[in-house]
Order: C-alpha cells, then sequence, then structure tokens
C-alpha cells in the first residue's frame, strides 16, 4: 500500500531524477513548485519503484487528487496501486495533470474504465523563449510600448541574489497585508510559497530578478528548470502604480534566465479574467491542455 507524507528538500534528488525521466511540460512536475505549494492542496508526496507520486488531498468534494505519476515503469501497475490506496479511503480515484500523451496512455491501459474532465483555468500558457524576450513583430507592438514606458522610469533590474531576499520578501508582505481578503486560503498559501522559495532559494537552484526604482524593490520574479527545453516562472510581483512595471519584469527575467531554452512555462490563470488577458496578451504558442479523469 503507498504511503504518503510532507515532502523535504531532502527528497530533491530522487523526485528530480523522476521528473527528468518524465519530462512533463505542465507546472505541477517542478521539486520546487511542489514544496513551496503544499499548502494549497495540502499535498502529500509517496513513492512507488521508479514513480514519483504527488497527491493534493485537499478538495471541495473530499477526493483526493493525485497528479500523474512522472518517472518510469510499469504505468498500469502504479496507477493500479493508486487506486488501491484511494479505494482503501473509500474514494474513486482522481487524477489530474493528464496531458493529451498521457490520457493516451491511460485510455489504452484502461480503456472505458475513467471519465474525463477539464478545466480551462488549469491550463498551462507556453510561450516561445525567443518571443519574450525579443517582443518582435506587430502582436508585439503593445507590449514595446509597454516597455518603452518602463524604460522611462529609471528603474534597474538585476538577478537576485541573498542581499534582495529580505526587500523582496517585505514587499510581498505589503501587497498581501493590502488584500482585503488577505484571510483567504490562496493568499496565506501563497506567502508560505514565497517564504519557501527564499528559504531554499540555492537548494532548489532557483533564478531570480528584481526592480528597483530610488533604492526600492518595485517587481520581483522567480523561476527554474521545468524540463530540458522548458524554463518554468512561479512567481511574479510588481507595483502596478509604475507604467510598463510587469512588461519590464518579464522581458529582464527572460533575457537574462531563459536564453537557452525554447519554452517559457508562465503556468495557468485560474479562471481569472484580468489574469487571463495578460496572458493571451503575450501570445502564448500554446496552451498545454491538462485532463482531470475519476476512475468508476
Amino acid at each position: 500500500m503507498l504511503e504518503f507524507r510532507d515532502i523535504d528538500i531532502r527528497d530533491k534528488d530522487r523526485i528530480t531524477t523522476a521528473l527528468r525521466k518524465s519530462q512533463f511540460m505542465g507546472c505541477e512536475y517542478s521539486f520546487s513548485n511542489n514544496m513551496a505549494w503544499k499548502r494549497l492542496g495540502d499535498s502529500k508526496i509517496s513513492f512507488y519503484k521508479d514513480f514519483y507520486i504527488c497527491c493534493s488531498f485537499r478538495s471541495e468534494d473530499g477526493i483526493p487528487r493525485f497528479f500523474f505519476p512522472s518517472g518510469e515503469g510499469d504505468y498500469h501497475e502504479v496507477i493500479s496501486e493508486m487506486q488501491k490506496y484511494s479505494e482503501s479511503l473509500g474514494k474513486p480515484l482522481r487524477v489530474a495533470g493528464i496531458t493529451e500523451k498521457t490520457l493516451n496512455m491511460l485510455d489504452e491501459a484502461f480503456h472505458d474504465r475513467f471519465s474525463v474532465t477539464t478545466y480551462d483555468g488549469d491550463w498551462d500558457y507556453i510561450y516561445y523563449a525567443h518571443d519574450l524576450i525579443s517582443l518582435s513583430g506587430r502582436k508585439y507592438h503593445s507590449k514595446r510600448n509597454h516597455l518603452a514606458h518602463f524604460n522611462e522610469l529609471g528603474a534597474e533590474f538585476k538577478m537576485m541574489t541573498e542581499n534582495d531576499f529580505n526587500d523582496c520578501i517585505t514587499f510581498s508582505a505589503i501587497e498581501y497585508n493590502n488584500k482585503s481578503d488577505n484571510n483567504d486560503h490562496s493568499y496565506i498559501a501563497e506567502q508560505y510559497a514565497i517564504n519557501t522559495y527564499f528559504n531554499y532559494f540555492h537548494e532548489l537552484d532557483l533564478k531570480g530578478g528584481v526592480i528597483r526604482i530610488d533604492g526600492r524593490v518595485t517587481a520581483f520574479t522567480i523561476g527554474d528548470q521545468l524540463n530540458d527545453e522548458t524554463f518554468c516562472v512561479h512567481i511574479e510581483k510588481a507595483d502596478t502604480q509604475y507604467d510598463g512595471i510587469y512588461a519590464g519584469i518579464n522581458n529582464c527575467f527572460a533575457k537574462e534566465a531563459a536564453t537557452q531554452y525554447k519554452y517559457i512555462n508562465r503556468e495557468e490563470d485560474l479562471g481569472i479574467e484580468g489574469l487571463r488577458k495578460a496572458k493571451q496578451s503575450y501570445h502564448p504558442a500554446f496552451l498545454l491542455k491538462k485532463y482531470i479523469v475519476t476512475f468508476k
């Protein structure tokens, strides 16, 4: 029977090995993401032979949400083990993070023994790195205008170092305290994630970028390698009183952190209209559709 527990920094090598074997592109297939955001879904982890399994135990209907296992081996076997575990809880097996490719794998192994749903708020925005770096062509005309406004601010961008950590934490805490609904679980989980990124910045092999105006932090961002071709941006915060600040942090960080990658994953929009509009305005190469299957 599978056993689940909290993720720990000491799991990094084993989990990263499994993730590298699968080369999945979804943002949930990142060790740093799993470790930082564990409070959002009350996530726990398990291993089965050469597979890594992450499961979110917080859900509206009380059904745990497993993520499609990464690693290598017999997928029919590991899915069957996940199903046994779910049945021991009196729940059906529900698996998320499934792409077209892995959905076909499940269909071949289990045929019509599950139902399939999807929610476009969970789909990841995947961009060509060179597009976000160059912002060339007519479709990025408005972004170049925003960047021109940013360049007039007298702002300084640099890659993040330990000397920036406290100022960035303070910046995010002020933003959190200014939210009218700062007791919302997702905002609390975000603060935990941000602090995790800073507490384990070097151990997680993260890269960050910081913008300062008159010496004060006005934007910061953090990301890391997702697979051999993809860099993932996990956090991006900016003071919107400065025109073009988001265009600035986006472009500057892409230039410094993602030149060796083909793609940049900027994660999902969560169905939030303003966030969706902003992500669509950068013209993604494609949206990574993700499905949820529930076994009968």
